[in-house]
């Protein structure tokens, strides 16, 4: 386990080790294929990226001669991928979810100015977690979904509202 740094400090790292991939996929009967380790390098690159996106950084990969998986081999490798708990997906606003590596647990947080995407450590939120399960018995689920705002680069900027 180690510890990373974000923009709140330290945040430590509690995943434990997964097995390796191949022993992950023999497991449940199933092949670490080239596809599926492209896809992994893939989420792995962009680090947010949408299936769509996903698929284009593969073809550049690949070149004009190599091969490319398509869009449906991308989202079924992805699906599968997120079952085995190697990559989770967030929705960041309008559009497709993107994908990124289950390395640590975090929290998204976009800038509704430029885009950028941050990750901080879920622990921002517990006070609100627990305000929704003592009100309303809901299980908060920081992960699937990320909170917008504006960054601090976009706040100084002239004319900026906020």
């Amino acid at each position: 386990m180690s510890d990373r740094r974000s923009r709140f400090g330290d945040v430590p790292d509690h995943t434990p080790e997964p097995p390796p991939l191949a022993d992950q996929l023999r497991s449940r009967g199933l092949r670490l294929t080239t596809q599926r380790q492209r896809v992994l390098a893939a989420v792995g690159a962009l680090e947010h990226g949408t299936p769509e996106e996903i698929g284009s950084w593969l073809r550049e990969q690949a070149g004009p001669a190599g091969a490319a998986p398509d869009t449906s081999t991308v989202y079924r490798n992805l699906e599968l991928l997120e079952k085995l708990g190697l990559v989770w997906h967030t929705h960041l606003g309008k559009g497709a979810p993107v994908y990124h590596a289950a390395q640590h647990p975090h929290l998204h947080v976009v800038c509704s100015g430029c885009g950028r995407i941050d990750s901080v450590d879920p622990a921002v939120m517990d006070g609100v977690a627990e305000r929704l399960a003592a009100d309303l018995g809901y299980a908060l689920d920081v992960g699937h979904v990320a909170l917008s705002g504006t960054c601090r680069e976009c706040a100084a900027a002239p004319g900026s509202e906020t």
